[in-house]
């Protein structure tokens, strides 16, 4: 590891248990309990010199958000221009439900065509500062596109453990990005599984969602960019496509991070989690009033970044839901291709079947009035449909 240049990150907190670790170190999960550890930084110091208006004339990435995010300020990031996504205005299908304050973020014009890039771009910086050489991660498809792009990007090798029936797209785009990829059969638990039994003996660095601290970082932009390019307001309303919950859990970071900054008030969206009925362990945990989910068993969808039987995040997820007054809601694999063509014939954008479960869901909530006419409302499309084209065919 070089030398530390400046930087505000102070250390590592785990999410239940609050023992604190170094961050200068490569860390997975909590040492003590096993779960997931959160970056912390000296907000109050930050305050004093950092201030939203400098970002103005910052470059339309998600390292405009430097300070905040956790790589010495002297080091490059490993980058390949992520973030600064579009936030559009989703006039046509936002009418046909009623509604006059409609948004869609696409993130689908990020590297590798999803919001997976953001997560990358920090975790493998900060990995290949931290001395790894080889990473790994488990994959429905889209992570994996990504772990293999910037791990090329830094000269690091990437292991990419996929299920059988991963999206032909997201194999292809490995593969030819030079990553060694693994076809498990089974699901993506099955693929973490496969990584956990042999991370130490092959000397890999496992990437896995929330099993290390930075991808949340990249993720928590998310936030960073909605309230920015929303003139510094929250929306009323986020709908966020849910698997392993990380974009979920990194902008209700962001959020409370840029309330003690001074950058925005108090007030939060309510946060709805999208799910396969086919893989739903979230929506079934809200509804049960319960802090943990269950394995949801023999999970099955099309739309394969919802295809997480069980998230490490779960608490997370849950907690976040329940304090924003916010709620769970699942959607039909073939409500989800339809709608597909519905947003794209309204609103000009192929969206992937997580971002098409969001529009539905919205759909189903105006309809039971759980969202009013005049709320603002943000959808996130989290990937592109061209990943997808066996859904279509």
């Amino acid at each position: 590891m070089g030398s530390i240049g400046e930087v505000f990150l102070t250390h590592l907190i785990c999410t239940a248990c609050g023992l604190r670790h170094e961050w200068s170190q490569l860390q997975n999960l909590c040492t003590s309990c096993g779960k997931p550890l959160f970056a912390e930084y000296d907000l109050a110091a930050l305050a004093k010199v950092w201030k939203r208006e400098s970002l103005k004339a910052r470059e339309k990435s998600l390292w405009r958000y430097r300070e905040i995010l956790p790589l010495p300020s002297e080091v490059e990031p490993v980058s390949l221009g992520e973030g600064g996504t579009p936030l559009l205005r989703a006039e046509r299908f936002g009418r046909e439900l009623g509604l006059t304050d409609l948004w869609i973020k696409d993130e689908s014009v990020n590297p590798t065509q999803s919001f997976k890039a953001r997560g990358m771009t920090v975790a493998v910086s900060m990995a290949k500062f931290l001395g790894a050489k080889q990473l790994a991660v488990p994959t429905a498809g889209n992570a994996g596109g990504a772990l293999a792009a910037y791990a090329a990007r830094a000269g690091l090798e990437a292991n990419i453990f996929m299920p059988n029936d991963t999206p032909k797209a997201n194999v292809i785009e490995c593969r030819e990005l030079g990553a060694k990829v693994t076809l498990i059969d089974g699901l993506i638990t099955d693929c973490g599984a496969e990584i956990a039994r042999r991370k130490e003996q092959e000397g890999w660095f496992d990437v896995s969602t929330l099993k290390e601290p930075y991808r949340v970082e990249g993720k928590k932009t998310l936030g960073y960019e909605l309230a920015e390019q929303l003139g510094w307001q929250l929306p009323d309303v986020v709908l966020y496509p849910t698997g392993g919950g990380t974009g979920l859990i990194g902008m209700w970071k962001a959020f409370a991070e840029m309330e003690t900054l001074g950058w925005i008030g108090s007030k939060r969206p309510r946060m709805f989690s999208v799910q396969a009925s086919g893989c739903a362990p979230i929506v079934r945990a809200f509804q049960a009033g319960a802090s943990h989910a269950e394995e949801f068993p023999n999970a099955s969808t099309r739309a394969s970044g919802l295809r997480v039987p069980k998230a490490i995040g779960d608490f997370l997820m849950l907690k976040i839901l329940r304090e924003s007054n916010g709620g769970a809601v699942t959607i039909e694999d073939e409500e989800m291709i339809r709608i597909t063509r519905e947003v794209g014939s309204q609103e000009g954008l192929f969206v992937a079947p997580e971002g098409a479960a969001c529009f539905a869901a919205l759909r189903k909530l105006t309809s039971r009035g759980q969202v009013s006419p005049n709320e603002q409302v943000v959808i996130f499309n989290t990937g592109s449909g061209v990943k997808y084209l066996e859904c279509f065919a």
